[in-house]
Order: structure tokens, then sequence, then C-alpha cells
């Protein structure tokens, strides 16, 4: 039996979906929630974009190995691709494989453990639902790497060169996540407004969104990131026209600082003028729809001044959420040599304050929508947890629970803001 522990972001839950069903192909039993037995491989799916994310990597294989003291213990992902040696030194890890060594994973263990199973009779690619984002949400690759090597930034390090998923690979393993019961699908990537650049003439992501919401019946489709630089007309077209009602209005846009002079430290590829007139353009076409950013505080070099205009950016972009990280500086990039870097009192004061616009704008997104009717895809128990296609969180009056939902979509009114932030709602 196999476990898989998955860290960061939604490219590596797909990794991780991936690996469940190749281990299962193989012929191995992956570990379910509900089942209290110990593995017997536990997997480790790591992130390495801070240094909290390594320090919570270590954490886990260390609590895994002491909770399965018999299991074989595996360190993948982005942290042993970024530092080998590293993890392989750690006294919790029996085995280290990258990024790169991800699709040789199911062969490496079984030759460890020196066991010979049976695969499955017919090959078929299953998708388990242990391996889901929660039960009906997956992620479905449809690229990888990126080219632009921002200053703060380790992907490039550790997921190489953009490159793309041919449309075809894409529809198929979307008609089998339909065939599972699946009923959203979330498109990830590095760099997904790139998609199609090393793909036959015209292939581009609105031609890849077109083709999957023809061939496909999945009622639900989120893009997970997009840079502003990539989203226009053409794009947002897809989303008033093929994809009404499938493709989900939510556009997460990482802003990472609102200076002038930062964002061209960071070698971002845009403006803060820039990255406003695109949030005031998805708007423009898609009026309700959720807009959500990604921030850094206290990159290097940055001045009370640089501050105050992400500050700034943030209140005029009004974000529906904003995730606030701390700089981290990432050996192996250029902003982990600059020699003006943020002491680390000033980076969480600064974190804080964003945070705080962050909430403000969220709680007022959410107020704004109190009446509406959306669309919300339940997870397990109808009305205890669910997300709304713009991508609010919800919770049902426990009075209005009466079924399973799991893989339910229905509509509901959105009634109250609980204190947690989750949104209560209702069924007329």
């Amino acid at each position: 039996m196999v476990e898989i522990e998955t860290h960061g972001c939604k490219l590596n839950t797909a990794d991780s979906q991936q690996m469940a069903a190749e281990f299962l192909r193989a012929g191995f039993e992956v570990r379910s929630r509900e089942n209290s037995n110990p593995p017997d491989v536990f997997i480790l799916n790591s992130c390495t974009v801070t240094h909290i994310a390594d320090k919570k990597a270590r954490q886990a294989i260390s609590a895994a190995k002491r909770r399965y003291p018999n299991a074989l213990t595996v360190m993948t992902g982005c942290y042993p691709e970024r530092a080998a040696d590293e993890t392989a030194s750690l006294h919790s890890v029996d085995m280290v494989l990258g990024n790169r060594g991800k699709p040789q994973l199911v062969e490496a263990v079984t030759d460890r453990l020196k066991i010979d199973l049976t695969p499955c009779a017919d090959g078929r690619d299953i998708i388990p639902n242990a391996a889901l984002l929660g039960r009906t949400r997956a992620s479905v690759k449809i690229q990888e790497g990126c080219d632009q090597v921002c200053a703060y930034c380790i992907v490039p390090k550790v997921r190489g060169r953009e490159r793309s998923v041919p449309v075809d690979e894409i529809v198929s393993r979307v008609l089998q996540l339909e065939g599972t019961g699946c009923r959203e699908v979330v498109f990830t990537g590095t760099q997904l407004g790139h998609y199609g650049f090393d793909l036959d003439s015209g292939v581009a992501l609105p031609f890849m969104l077109t083709e999957v919401l023809k061939r496909t019946d999945i009622p639900r489709i989120r893009v997970s990131s997009l840079q502003p630089p990539e989203i226009d007309n053409r794009l947002l077209g897809v989303w008033s026209n093929e994809g009404e009602g499938r493709l989900c209005p939510h556009f997460h846009m990482p802003l990472q600082s609102g200076s002038e002079a930062i964002l061209r430290k960071m070698r971002r590829t845009y403006s803060s003028e820039e990255f406003l007139r695109k949030v005031d353009l998805v708007r423009s076409r898609l009026p309700e729809c959720g807009v959500t950013t990604d921030v850094i505080a206290g990159f290097p070099g940055e001045t009370d001044e640089d501050h105050e205009a992400s500050a700034s950016v943030m209140r005029a972009a009004d974000f529906s959420d904003a995730h606030i990280f701390p700089y981290s500086a990432r050996p192996g990039t250029s902003a982990h040599h600059f020699d003006d870097q943020i002491d680390p009192a000033t980076k969480s004061e600064r974190a804080r304050e964003l945070r705080a616009i962050g909430r403000t704008s969220s709680e007022s997104f959410k107020a704004s929508m109190l009446g509406q009717v959306r669309s919300v895809l339940w997870e397990g128990q109808r009305g205890k947890l669910g997300l709304t296609d713009n991508y609010i969180k919800v919770r049902m009056d426990d009075g209005n629970i009466k079924r399973d939902g799991d893989g339910l979509i229905e509509d509901v009114v959105l009634r109250s803001v609980q204190e947690d932030g989750v949104v209560v709602v209702g069924v007329d």
C-alpha cells in the first residue's frame, strides 16, 4: 500500500494524481483517508518555493517515519530537485527522486522493495478519488516549466524549460476524469498563458480551452493562474461564449509587487498600471468574477515607498482574495545574492499590513455577493463545504442538509458571511 502526501501548488497535485494512477496500474493499493492500515510506502511530493516549504517537508517526512517506522519513505518533488544531497542526508528519508525522476518512481520503489506485483489486466488509466483535490475536483497539467526566470523564483530550476501538453492528451485526461465522476478540473502549469507556443501553429490557450469544451462534458473548468500580459479579449471571449456556465469566472493574477522599481528588479513583465488595466478588463467582461492574487512583501531593496505602492495597488484592484508571502531567499536564484536584503521583522510587518488589506477586500467582495444565486460544487456531504464558480468557500445552513452531495453541483443563494470567512448559503 502506498500513501502520497502533497505539498505546494496544483502542479504538484496533478503530479501526485498521476503517480497514484501509475501505482494502481502497477498493482499497488493507494491509501485513502478512510483506510486505517499503515502504508508500506510513504511518498512526500514536496515544495521548495520558500524556506518554510522546505521546513514543512522535513517535518512531514520525519513525522511519517515516526508514524510508519516500517514504511519506505520517499522524498520527491521540487525540494530534492533543488537540493538532492540535502534531502538524501535526512535520517527519515530512505529514497530521493526529484521532479525529473517522477516518471521512474514506481519502478524505483518496486526495485527497492524487491517485489513482483500483478499489473491491472487492462492497463486502464485509473484515477483514484483519494488523489483528487477534494473528492470531486482534480488538477490537470497542461503545461510545465518557465522561461521567464524571475529574480526570486526557483521554479525554472526545479521544473525546467516551458513545454506544453498536446491538446489530445488534455482532452483524454479530462474524459478519464469525467468517467470517474469528477465534476471540476483545474488546468494547472507554470505559465498557462504561454500554452501551445511549442505546438502546431494556432494552438494556444483559447484554442485548447475551446477544444476541451467541445469534446468533453465536464461541468466545470477552472484555469489556475494567468499573468497580466497573457489576458486579452480573445481569451476572455472563450469565457463569454463557448465557456459560459462551464469556465469558472475566477482569475488568479499574481501581482507580486505594486512598485515599478521592484517589478523591474524582480524581472516581471508588466507594470502596475498594466496590471490594473487587465483587472479592469476582466471585470468589464465578467463583472461578478473573482480576482485573486499573490504578493511578495519585503523583496530585497524594497523601501517604505515601494511597500506603500503595493498597498495602493492592492486597494485599487480590490481583490476577492490575496495570498501574501514574506520574501524568502532561495539558493539558486539571483535575488539570493542581492546585498540589500530586508530584515525579517520588517518583512513580517509589511506582510501583516498587506494581509489586512487583503482581508478587507475579500470581506467586501463576499458582502457584494450576498443575495446572489451562484453555482456551487459540494465536496463530501452536501452543504458541509463547497466552492462557488467564482471561488468563494461556502457551507450550508444545517437545516438544508438532506442528502449526500459528493459531486453535486447546484445553485444556491449566498446569505451571510461567518467569522471564519466562509459564506453561509441556502437553497430557495
